[in-house]
């Protein structure tokens, strides 16, 4: 994304879906969007009070009736002043009122994601929500949506600014107690008070990076299906997705990649993954497939893995999958394994619970505020930063806590991190 003309620009943008739809929305935001909206609109309503507007082109010509919208800086979602326009949804219409509004003194075309980083810059939201914003236009399963809303919503923020609240305090304490080294008795006692209180708060980060990170509900629940070659690893990734997206033959050794298919199980999102078989192989092609497959085995959220029992790897969160049900001399499966067949369907209904049960322990909880991994890492750094401050030195512990707010300051985007902004807001779609 590159960088916005300037703070004085109003921008406008279709907000709403391609057309053609029923209602369309066209966002204006900036110190023009008034005055735009008069000179196509005549006299504006009261703030937040919708009005049926003709609207008409400088040379007199109708535009559309449309319902118009006021939002007053800095009450409004950018904190600027920002109109709406709400107008039928045909693609002439919305092309004819931006192409009237690019026309207007003072106005340009938005970028993607700058309705959301001018509301960012006006501190109507922090870097959490935006980010919790991002994630929630992105998704796709029920148990994404409810997580980046909870983001959106503040949750982190919130979580956040009470450890920085509570670091202030400190630091002003320590501050103080620096003023009146002389008296080395007192200000003795004033670090001890103030260590003990910084490694409790430490304490209270740390444990809130052993929660479950957002990625996993971003990314997909990684499942693997592993074992030796021609035990239904492919049937069974194929049927669980529903799709065809795996070869299947009875010839061992097919599958020689890595084959990834994103799906949403029960509102889950999962990411399924067919592995080449394990076996030694003098093919060097397949040994590339089958030293992957190990790797996939390593890095996976769930395992099912179609060999004997006594071969299974050591895994967290291990299913073993008794396939090929279907075929005469196999009804029979090992103690604890699922029997399936990606024929007839037989079994597939428990597997597919057992993922989702699986899926529950390992996923943030529906009310659980999820850290990403950027997050996660400025925490760390400021709970690192209480934790290493050492004994009782006064001046150290002052530091470490000045090192601590910093961190946290990154977490909410109040400093240090303008790197990442054009990454972040790029992801945004253009009338948001």
């Amino acid at each position: 994304m590159t960088g916005p003309a300037g703070p004085v620009d109003t921008i406008y943008a279709l907000s709403s879906g391609h057309p053609p739809a029923a209602v369309a929305v066209i966002r204006t935001s900036g110190p023009h969007a008034f005055s735009a909206a008069q000179a196509l609109a005549g006299p504006l309503p009261r703030p937040r009070h919708a009005a049926l507007r003709a609207l008409h082109d400088p040379a007199g010509g109708l535009l559309d009736h449309i319902l118009l919208l006021r939002f007053d800086s800095p009450a409004s979602s950018t904190g600027e002043d920002v109109v709406e326009y709400q107008c039928h949804g045909g693609g002439a219409v919305v092309r004819s009122i931006i192409d009237t509004l690019a026309a207007q003194p003072g106005m340009r075309a938005a970028e993607p994601g700058e309705f959301t980083r001018r509301a960012f810059s006006n501190g109507r939201i922090d870097l959490t929500e935006a980010e919790g914003l991002a994630d929630l236009l992105e998704a796709e399963t029920e148990s994404q949506r409810r997580a980046a809303l909870l983001r959106a919503e503040g949750g982190v923020r919130r979580l956040v600014e009470g450890w920085r609240t509570r670091l202030v305090t400190l630091s002003a304490r320590a501050e103080a107690a620096i003023d009146y080294v002389d008296d080395e008795e007192e200000t003795a006692a004033d670090a001890t008070a103030l260590a003990i209180e910084s490694r409790a708060l430490a304490g209270e980060m740390a444990a809130w990076l052993d929660h479950p990170r957002a990625e996993l509900l971003k990314d997909g629940i990684r499942v693997v299906a592993a074992g030796p070659p021609n035990a239904g690893k492919s049937s069974l990734i194929n049927a669980l997705s529903q799709s065809e997206r795996a070869i299947v033959t009875d010839i061992a050794g097919t599958t020689r990649d890595v084959i990834e298919i994103p799906v949403a199980i029960g509102g889950v999102p999962f990411v399924l993954v067919d592995t080449a078989g394990l076996r030694d192989s003098g093919d060097p092609i397949e040994r590339i497939g089958v030293a992957r497959a190990g790797s996939e085995v390593e890095r996976s959220d769930i395992l099912l893995w179609m060999g004997q029992p006594a071969d299974a790897p050591q895994h967290r969160q291990l299913l073993l999958i008794h396939s090929r049900i279907d075929v005469a001399g196999r009804e029979d499966p090992p103690e604890a394994a699922f029997s399936v067949s990606a024929v007839t369907g037989e079994g597939l209904q428990p597997l597919t619970q057992a993922l989702i049960d699986r899926a529950q322990t390992i996923l943030p909880g529906e009310e659980q505020i999820a850290l990403n991994r950027r997050q996660a890492i400025d925490i760390a750094a400021a709970s690192g930063a209480l934790t290493e401050s050492g004994g009782n030195d006064i001046v150290i512990l002052a530091d470490s806590l000045r090192r601590a707010r910093e961190a946290l300051d990154r977490v909410t985007g109040r400093a240090g991190v303008e790197d990442m902004l054009d990454a972040l807001f790029g992801r945004f779609c253009l009338g948001k």
